[in-house]
């Protein structure tokens, strides 16, 4: 089987967010299936190069964009026999950022068509296009109303994976004419249509033979009002095409016994070299040297989707307590600066890292004792995987992918990998907090959730199995 992943990012090249991740790791292991597996995105102004790997020429063609004719060039590399696709047109990729230009719209609707003429300029014929969000979801649309009928084409499946439904695509109906060349009608009959603009994402969902989300429950989310962001309706229509698969994480980067990135490397059969992270931390960050004193780690985007501003309502009240926290990342003005000032009142409880580095993050992962992740909404999440594989108990909230992966501890049953809580408000996430921190003075229990945690499974393998069958089932 043949499949083309689309994807407006990908590792090891570029990346701003989970997507590159999952278009990194998920072809890989499709490849170790006996699947091939090639990969394209845009060729961005700042895609990280590589000796390892060298970045060929193959062709160059014209694409139309309306009225337009645009020149765009496609280029080659492969990364552990994964091949990858680059569309060049220096016009709408050669800038300092990927998204978020006046003109998304037309970079992406030449993207969407440019990928669909690679296969014929390339003769390589996929079985199934694989699109992801909505700077590929007029790739369906195209496909449907236009390529499906020339011979090279023909019997392609497409799928659609949302991996946050936030984010839609959404644009003058104008474009239709202007960047595609099509009439009104599929605006008028409302299969791109979604609040008075013609929406990328919905066309994706409209026209794909099936569709697939990152987690079971954030798949059963999009069909309620609350998270389905006025999808839900088409959503549920679509019902029996929609599948949940859990995003796994890259075991081969993140494994605390093969990470040159951390201080030492440990297993769950020496958790006293986990301590020694800790301590090695401690000292980095300029924190207090405390084996005893429980160190919480957050690794995030600092917005209200990933629940800072529930940590900002408890805060100070839990920092009152014998307890270290430790944030890296970047967001909102308002969390960043309220880190900041945690970070000067409490100098050896609180080191605020107001950036993002891969390196560092390791070593939190590492070093914490838990993990904080509560979310307002996560389609997966790839935090609190990363937590699990490392030692690290995650608090979080229940919802999306977090709810699918953290089996809250039982003390009664015993079983259980971390620790959650079920409403969105700070006075229940104060409560699961206070509880964790009683379990941790348990130092033979929280050893025993420490490796259940360890032993859970999140890696690739399982979700590029599910992949596959869902692959096959549309043929």
């Amino acid at each position: 089987m043949k499949i083309l992943f689309v994807a407006s990012e990908a590792e090891p090249f570029i990346k701003t967010g989970g997507l590159a991740d999952v278009a990194q790791a998920l072809p890989k292991y499709l490849e170790n299936l006996d699947i091939e597996v090639r990969v394209v995105i845009p060729k961005y102004k700042n895609i990280k190069y590589d000796p390892k790997y060298t970045v060929s020429f193959k062709k160059s063609f014209t694409v139309p964009v309306g009225w337009r004719n645009q020149y765009c060039g496609v280029f080659e590399a492969e990364v552990e026999e994964v091949k990858y696709y680059f569309i060049d047109n220096e016009y709408y990729f050669l800038r300092d950022t990927l998204y978020g230009h006046y003109d998304d719209g037309e970079r992406f609707a030449f993207f969407d068509r440019a990928v669909l003429m690679m296969l014929k300029e390339l003769d390589w014929k996929p079985d199934v296009i694989h699109c992801n969000d909505w700077h590929t979801g007029m790739i369906p649309v195209l496909y449907k109303l236009q390529y499906e009928k020339e011979d090279f084409y023909k019997n392609i499946r497409v799928l659609y994976s949302i991996h946050n439904i936030l984010f839609q695509g959404n644009y003058d109906p104008k474009i239709l004419g202007e960047l595609f060349g099509y009439s009104e009608d599929i605006y008028k009959n409302g299969s791109v249509e979604l609040n008075g603009a013609v929406s990328f994402m919905k066309g994706g969902i409209n026209y794909s033979d099936k569709i697939s989300t990152v987690s079971t429950t954030y798949a059963k989310e999009l069909q309620t009002p609350q998270f389905g962001e006025k999808l839900d309706g088409l959503l549920r229509r679509r019902a029996a095409d929609l599948s949940g698969i859990v995003n796994g994480i890259d075991y081969d980067i993140f494994n605390p016994e093969k990470d040159d990135l951390i201080y030492k490397k440990y297993s769950k059969y020496n958790l006293k070299d986990k301590g020694f992270n800790k301590r090695k931390l401690q000292m980095e960050l300029g924190l207090r040297v405390s084996e005893n004193t429980p160190m919480i780690g957050i690794v995030s985007r600092l917005t209200p989707q990933k629940g800072m501003d529930l940590v900002k309502e408890i805060g100070e009240e839990f920092l009152k307590r014998d307890i270290q926290l430790v944030v890296l990342g970047t967001g909102d003005s308002e969390y960043e600066d309220y880190f900041r000032y945690l970070g000067k009142k409490y100098p050896d409880k609180v080191s605020a890292n107001i950036f993002f580095d891969n390196s560092l993050s390791h070593k939190i992962y590492a070093a914490s004792d838990i993990f904080l992740m509560p979310s307002l909404f996560e389609p997966c999440g790839l935090g609190q995987l990363i937590a699990l594989r490392y030692g690290t108990l995650p608090i979080v909230r229940e919802t999306g992918g977090l709810r699918d992966t953290i089996k809250p501890y039982n003390r009664f049953t015993g079983e259980g990998n971390g620790f959650s809580f079920t409403y969105y408000n700070a006075h229940d996430l104060f409560y699961v907090m206070e509880m964790t921190l009683q379990y941790y003075k348990n130092k033979y229990l929280w050893k025993t959730i420490v490796i259940k945690a360890m032993e859970s499974d999140n890696s690739w393998n399982k979700s590029a199995k599910r992949y596959k069958e869902l692959y096959e089932s549309m043929f």
